[in-house]
């Protein structure tokens, strides 16, 4: 078996374990059985330690991280098309019930093991907060976007996916209360640039 092909086998294996088992109860002898190496040490010429493998296989299953370590996202891009496709990413990693399950199964660590909560932010959450504070603050130097703290603001577009996001991964209930992922998205991204975009000469606005 080649490194590559060994090394995507470790991951999607790791990625099942921890999608059925959780973080404390996925072991490397179960995930190196299930990605068919004989010896569970190979797994640590890959990935020296269990959470170095986690970190892994957040990065390969988070469409968000994705388009942002990709380079795909330019930060002189116009903000309607860069916004929209960070919503769409940050949705799209909780489209497949596998996804979800492993999404459920391990916040549900994170709350009680900081060291899975600061992984999951370093290498989740974290990243495509920085990238979009990067941009937010880039398009207020282009005079697209009207002055404001830029943290709060990736923040504040971030969390208007919440009630979304909630309804796919623990409370299915909340379904019935929001629209489906498309209106969310295009509903969010106007609210959010109807309240920071520059007007027309590019000077910011001033509330009467």
């Amino acid at each position: 078996m080649e490194d590559i092909d060994r090394r995507g086998a470790i991951l999607e294996a790791a990625f099942a374990e921890f999608s059925a088992k959780g973080f404390r109860g996925a072991t490397i002898k179960s995930i190196a059985r299930a990605a068919g190496i004989q010896s569970p040490a190979l797994i640590y010429w890959y990935f020296p330690t269990k959470e170095a493998l986690f970190q892994a296989v957040i990065e390969a299953h988070v469409p968000i991280l994705g388009i942002v370590v990709s380079g795909k996202l330019a930060l002189d891009a116009p903000p309607e098309q860069v916004l929209a496709a960070i919503a769409h990413a940050l949705l799209a990693t909780f489209n497949q019930p596998a996804e979800a399950r492993m999404a459920r199964l391990i916040l549900t660590e994170a709350v009680q093991r900081p060291e899975i909560a600061h992984i999951l932010i370093e290498h989740g959450p974290g990243r495509g907060l920085a990238f979009l504070t990067t941009y937010l603050a880039r398009q207020v130097e282009l005079g697209r976007l009207r002055p404001h703290d830029p943290r709060a603001g990736a923040g504040a577009f971030l969390g208007m996916f919440a009630p979304l996001l909630l309804s796919r991964v623990v409370m299915p209930a909340l379904a019935e209360y929001v629209p489906d992922a498309e209106a969310h998205v295009r509903t969010v991204v106007d609210i959010f640039l109807c309240g920071l975009r520059a007007d027309v000469t590019g000077q910011e606005r001033t509330t009467p």
